[in-house]
């Protein structure tokens, strides 16, 4: 059974464009959580922290998801793991609200990577099929010796 024209109608422009928003969406849910978590709901000490500071790496990331390139999504998906160990870290330490806004960076984190992940694969796949077909008919027919 050929699976392919199923495959092709889901790998559409529109499913990697929602990648991308999923992506960038989280990316900046991730930074507020950051930003809120370490100067007004739970900070180390009271008043806010210098914590707060840990976002501005996750800052920097954000106009190349914007502007669609593909090496910005490689690497926040390695980026973001330092943020989800730190989210299970607390997750698993700390109490009350410091625990509930943990819990919320391991999820945001971990949405973050997937959609990085589905985003570049899903590119790569639709680059690949639209290539194939021009590939086949730009190719020269072989040379036929007497």
């Amino acid at each position: 059974m050929n699976d392919s024209h199923t495959k092709s109608s889901f790998l559409s422009p529109q499913t990697i464009e929602l990648t991308r928003w999923v992506a960038v969406g989280s990316l900046v849910a991730l930074i507020f959580v950051g930003l809120a978590w370490e100067l007004w709901l739970a900070p180390l000490r009271p008043g806010g922290s210098l914590w707060a500071l840990k976002v501005v790496p996750l800052c920097w990331p954000l106009a190349g998801l914007l502007k669609n390139r593909m090496y910005t999504y490689r690497w926040v998906s390695l980026l973001v793991w330092l943020y989800f160990i730190e989210g299970v870290v607390r997750a698993w330490g700390d109490k009350g609200w410091s625990a509930g806004l943990a819990g919320a960076q391991t999820f945001l984190c971990i949405s973050l990577f997937a959609a990085c992940a589905l985003h570049v694969r899903w590119r790569f796949q639709m680059a690949k099929a639209n290539a194939l077909p021009e590939s086949s008919e730009t190719q020269a027919p072989p040379e036929q010796t007497p």
